[in-house]
C-alpha cells in the first residue's frame, strides 16, 4: 500500500512539474508537455492499481513466508557490469561498454537462478548484448541527431 501511495505521490509531483512546462505545440499537434503529463498518468495509475492489489491481498505474517538469503557473487556481478559500464562508456564506446553490462548483468541473473554461467556463455552473452545495443546506438546518433560515446570517430562504432 506503501509503495502505491508514493507512485501517487511521485505522479502528483510530475503532473506539478508538467503544468510548469509552456510551448507551442508541434507539427504533430503535440507540446514539450505531452511527455511528462502522459508519464506522470501513467505512475499515477500504476500507483492506484498496486494500492488496489494491496487492499484485496490477504494479510500475511513473517512467519508465514520463508526469508529469501541474499545472493552476493550474483550481486558483485550485475554491480561490476553497472560500474564497469561507467567507468568505461568514454574509452570503449557506447556499444561495447553495454555489451559488457549485458554480459556481465545476464551471468549475474544466471548465477542467482542456479544456471550455469560459464566462459562460453559469457561470450554468447556478450555477442547479444552487441547485437541489442548497436541498434539502439545507431537509432539515438543516426536517427534523433543525439550525441553518444563511441569508439571511433565515423559514428558508426
Amino acid at each position: 500500500m506503501l509503495v502505491g501511495g508514493g507512485a501517487v505521490a511521485l505522479a502528483a509531483l510530475l503532473a506539478a512539474g508538467a503544468s510548469q512546462i509552456h510551448g507551442d505545440a508541434g507539427y504533430a499537434g503535440i507540446g514539450p508537455a505531452f511527455l511528462p503529463w502522459l508519464v506522470s498518468g501513467a505512475l499515477a495509475l500504476c500507483g492506484v492499481l498496486l494500492m488496489i492489489e494491496a487492499a484485496r491481498a490477504p494479510v500475511s505474517t513473517p512467519s508465514d513466508e520463508p526469508r529469501a538469503k541474499g545472493d552476493l557473487s550474483s550481486m558483485a556481478w550485475i554491480s561490476a557490469g553497472l560500474l564497469l559500464n561507467a567507468a568505461l562508456i568514454n574509452t570503449l564506446g557506447f556499444i561495447l561498454s553495454c555489451a559488457l553490462l549485458f554480459a556481465l548483468a545476464a551471468r549475474g541473473f544466471r548465477r542467482s537462478m542456479g544456471q550455469a554461467a560459464g566462459l562460453a556463455q559469457l561470450g554468447r552473452d556478450a555477442v547479444i548484448g552487441f547485437a541489442i545495443s548497436a541498434p539502439v546506438y545507431w537509432m539515438f546518433t543516426k536517427g534523433l541527431g543525439l550525441t553518444l560515446p563511441g569508439l571511433t570517430k565515423t559514428g558508426w562504432l
